[in-house]
């Protein structure tokens, strides 16, 4: 028995676990693994919980006596619930998260053992940032680094299994001298100053909002796979995707799998994770079958954007560890198997005032309907205004795989308002103002009056558009379900904090030279929607017509990561960074050095995947293979069936072209990634793979997939499409 045939039967001899629910109801469930406000209140002080509480709303300065006394009250809670460890837990510039474990266990001067935990190392801790990546903000023989505790994020116990429970105090990363090395340290900063600048903004609409609250719901689309499927697909254990497989008779095809009923299986490892997310706190409310076979999508609640990030990053985290106990890997990478849809992560993102006013949310009132609008607009002017910032937020080599294919929007950044508030806008030019009449709400006469009546909404959707405007939100389609969704929120927070920034200065100025306040309001409206009209598209953004009327309009078409990158240190884009006060020019060309060297890294380890596979798998099979073939030829003719042995021959010559093939293309590949490794420049050498050596990819693959289907199932060396995706 094969390697894969035995991994297939071991896959099929799978059955679903009995999941014993919780006795607690999901209210009571609901963050019971979190240092919540509500655990806080119970364990503080009053005075130590006013000035917890302070701090997480306006951003006030903790001391140092508070942070002891929530040390000392955080310790006794962990340990109460079976903690032996606390760490920082933080989000390096990896893409995954990070942690190092200390033990409360201590000896106190007279050797006795005593369990401590100082306010000192809640605050602070320090990791060794030399082994992270920081783009030459820190050399290699410069380890210190330090993690700073983040209030405003609950602390958590993430169970360990057999290994006890650990206390995850959420964290800001930075380096010895002061450079943010993660993503949370600058989304806290864009977060803080587009606060300020939608409040300032507000203020002539509103004067009792003092505080506005952007908000997130991210959308999580994964495949499960077999673990030991999985082990029998080295190119899925060492890159994240399959660079080999056939695409099977049946593939996604008939959409039968998109919400489809969900399988005991896979349902039993929903419950599980679901269930250790909600004691985390992490408000999971939406499973369902995604289009493609073996693809899955999650969602929650919507919660304010820096905890909606870490919720997310340890979400990714929990679905992995629960998966193990139900035998199934699972793979975020965008594009797991080819021919079929690839995974995003929907970035819902909207704005929130302190009195409950959802700033983007339409209303029929003419003063809040143009504070609507003001707020609809600032955001697509910046948008418009950066969408080659926006995009390189999104640029990755797994990404790549997945932007302007069928299911994913193009690297051609678009805005989608729908056809009733681009009329709206369109009347605000011409009128000046807009009239909005509340009308008989539209219902569908189905014909069958045993059904209740029901609503249409006033805008479609249009999942081919990479920011789309739905209802009362904006949608970003484009992030990569293996990304960090901060590095897009801190682009969109920024860019939005500054074109509210230019707003109010504009508007300023315009009332101090007399205008009246509506008719400057209007003014710069018209201006903002006539300047960003461009990027405005209602059709099919994956369509060859749109990738022409983009051209026509301007609009960049950015195809590959290497160049989307670029974007991060354009002159235009430092000098934001800095106005608003996110990161500076170090940082960003730091990070574009990060995402440059990591772009090489990963088309690196594919290439070597491919090689391997090729030519330790496939090749060497396939001439085993060949052999067999020849024996049986060789028989024929010589039993004088000389015609019957023809067809034989054909194989084996159909075989030995694809073999010479591959291994002519695997030589040059390889010689390509060498020349590419001795470049120095840092954009040079990431072109270089991502032209020269990811060039070799598909032809590769082509010839590979082409043997597939010449050489016998039961000889063929990886799992194939049809077991891997097809096994629930």
């Amino acid at each position: 028995m094969t390697f894969r045939s035995n991994a297939y039967e071991t896959a099929l001899s799978r059955i679903a676990p009995t999941l014993t629910p919780p006795t607690e109801k999901v209210a009571d469930l609901y963050g019971s693994n979190t240092f919540s406000d509500e655990v806080m209140r119970t364990l503080l002080s009053t005075e130590a919980y006013t000035k917890i509480s302070n701090a997480i709303k306006s951003g006030s300065t903790i001391d140092r006596e508070v942070a002891e006394e929530v040390a000392t009250a955080m310790k006794s809670w962990a340990i109460s619930k079976g903690a032996s460890h606390y760490t920082h837990w933080f989000q390096p510039l990896t893409g995954t998260t990070a942690e190092k474990h200390d033990s409360f266990f201590d000896l106190n001067s007279e050797g006795k053992a005593v369990e401590k935990f100082k306010g000192s190392a809640l605050v602070q801790q320090e990791p060794d940032a030399s082994s992270f990546p920081s783009g030459g903000l820190r050399a290699t023989f410069e380890a210190r680094g330090y993690t700073g505790w983040d209030p405003s994020s609950p602390a958590f116990l993430m169970d360990n299994g057999a290994g006890g429970k650990t206390l995850c105090i959420p964290s800001v990363f930075i380096s010895y001298t002061g450079e943010a090395l993660d993503y949370k340290a600058p989304l806290l900063r864009s977060l803080v100053m587009l606060d300020k600048a939608a409040t300032s903004v507000c203020q002539y609409f509103n004067r009792e909002v003092d505080k506005v609250t952007p908000t997130l719901g991210i959308e999580q689309e994964y495949f499960l796979v077999d673990k030991a499927l999985y082990y029998a697909r080295p190119d899925l254990l060492m890159s994240g995707r399959t660079v080999f497989g056939h695409s099977p008779a049946r593939g996604q095809q008939l959409d039968d799998h998109y919400f489809g009923s969900i399988s005991p299986r896979v349902n039993a490892f929903m419950a599980d994770f679901e269930f250790e997310a909600l004691k985390l706190g992490i408000p999971v409310r939406t499973r369902h079958n995604e289009v493609a076979p073996g693809q899955f999508e999650c969602a929650p609640t919507f919660e304010e954007v820096n905890l909606a990030i870490d919720h997310n990053a340890l979400l990714m985290d929990l679905m992995q560890k629960v998966g193990e106990r139900h035998s199934f890997q699972v793979l975020f990478h965008e594009k797991p198997f080819a021919g079929i849809n690839g995974s995003g992560k929907h970035n819902n993102w909207s704005l929130s005032t302190n009195n409950g006013i959802n700033l983007l949310a339409p209303t029929t009132k003419p003063k809040e309907n143009l504070r609507f609008l003001t707020f609809l607009l600032t955001v697509v002017k910046a948008v418009h205004d950066h969408a080659d910032l926006l995009r390189a937020s999104i640029a990755s080599a797994s990404n790549e795989h997945r932007l302007g294919a069928n299911e994913a929007p193009p690297s051609i950044v678009s805005v989608f308002l729908g056809g009733e508030l681009t009329a709206m806008l369109e009347e605000l030019v011409s009128k000046g103002e807009v009239t909005v009449e509340k009308g008989e709400n539209f219902y569908y006469k189905l014909g069958i009056s045993r059904i209740p009546n029901l609503q249409r909404d006033n805008t479609d959707r249009n999942r081919t558009s990479p920011f789309c405007f739905t209802g009362n939100k904006f949608e970003f389609r484009a992030v990569g379900s293996s990304q960090n969704s901060a590095s897009a929120m801190i682009v969109l927070n920024t860019i939005v904090a500054n074109q509210l920034m230019e707003f109010k200065r504009e508007m300023d100025e315009r009332l101090a030279a007399g205008e009246e306040k509506k008719s400057a309001n209007v003014a710069i409206l018209k201006r903002y929607y006539t300047e960003s009209k461009r990027i405005l598209f209602e059709g099919n953004g994956y369509s060859d017509e749109w990738v022409a009327l983009a051209a026509e309009r301007g609009l960049s078409n950015i195809r590959e990561t290497y160049d989307a990158l670029h974007a991060f240190i354009e002159e235009p884009t430092i000098e934001i960074f800095r106005k608003v006060g996110v990161l500076n020019a170090r940082e960003l060309h730091a990070r574009y050095e990060i995402e440059l060297e990591n772009y090489v890294k990963k088309l690196q380890i594919e290439s070597r995947v491919i090689g391997d596979l090729a030519l330790n798998h496939v090749v060497s099979t396939v001439v085993k293979y060949q052999f067999k073939l020849a024996q049986t030829a060789r028989a024929l003719s010589d039993l004088d069936m000389t015609e019957e042995a023809e067809p034989i021959k054909e194989i084996i010559r159909e075989i030995s072209k694809h073999v010479v093939i591959i291994k002519r293309l695997v030589h040059e590949m390889t010689e390509a990634r060498k020349n590419a490794n001795v470049i120095e420049g840092f954009y040079e050498k990431a072109k270089a793979y991502g032209s020269d050596v990811k060039g070799y990819f598909d032809e590769i693959r082509y010839h590979v997939d082409k043997l597939e289907l010449l050489i016998d199932d039961e000889d063929w060396p990886l799992a194939k499409y049809r077991e891997i995706l097809f096994l629930e």
